[in-house]
């Protein structure tokens, strides 16, 4: 998870504590991170307005002095299982923990009734979708996408053979229930596809893409689209 979607689940830790609070070492351990990276990151929701309060000693943390709401959903049971289905199905796919996010803000302020009848669908649906890519990995792709910039990847082919490569990322791609990074790679001059489960290692650099067009991947499969928004 990069920081700017960690700040947002943060907020919503905080609100979801309401008056009881989260002690430090507690939302450490709930965003796998150190504790002084959540120090960090609640100073820096303080300091852009955020009405967090902070207690030391015994039954001390840290909690929203202001109780700010969100405005009411009106969704029936059924289309809040299908949004929890959804974002269960899609742990392989790109921003997916964004999503999970997402969904727990809705479901904060669903109708009591609304989202019990819901918790207790959501045993009648199993969900199997194989391995996911790794979080940390995923978290790289995704920022160096919106940012632009090359990323150093460690990549395992289907034959065993590692390679280590600086590609510029162009667009992800579901393809034949596989979720790819489509990329140019500047080891062989050219786009290539890779698949996310077979990426070991990525890390970002500040080195600009050199402006790749989506169009030059060629076209695309007969039923493949743009996510609508």
């Amino acid at each position: 998870m990069n920081r700017t979607a960690r700040l947002h689940a943060l907020t919503e830790s905080l609100r979801r504590a309401g008056t009881r609070g989260r002690t430090a070492q507690q939302l450490a351990d709930e965003f796998e991170v150190a504790l002084r990276t959540v120090k960090r990151d609640l100073a820096a929701l303080q300091a852009g307005g955020l009405p967090v309060w902070g207690r030391t000693g015994p039954g001390g943390g840290y909690g929203l002095t202001e109780m700010s709401s969100l405005p009411s959903v009106n969704l029936t049971a059924a289309q809040a299982l299908a949004l929890s289905a959804a974002v269960s199905a899609s742990n392989q796919a790109p921003f997916s923990d964004s999503a999970r996010a997402a969904i727990r803000k809705v479901l904060d302020v669903l109708d009591p009734v609304a989202r019990r009848r819901a918790a207790e669908l959501s045993q009648r649906i199993w969900v199997d979708v194989g391995p996911a890519p790794h979080r940390q990995v995923m978290s790289v792709l995704e920022q160096a996408t919106i940012d632009q910039v090359t990323v150093k990847l460690t990549y395992t082919d289907s034959k065993g053979d590692t390679t280590r490569r600086e590609v510029e990322p162009m667009i992800f791609a579901l393809n034949g229930n596989r979720w790819m990074l489509v990329a140019w790679c500047r080891l062989r001059d050219g786009i290539r596809w890779f698949d996310l489960t077979r990426i070991q290692r990525a890390t970002a650099t500040r080195h600009p893409c050199t402006g790749h067009h989506v169009d030059e991947i060629g076209t695309p499969p007969e039923f493949a689209r743009p996510i609508d928004i």
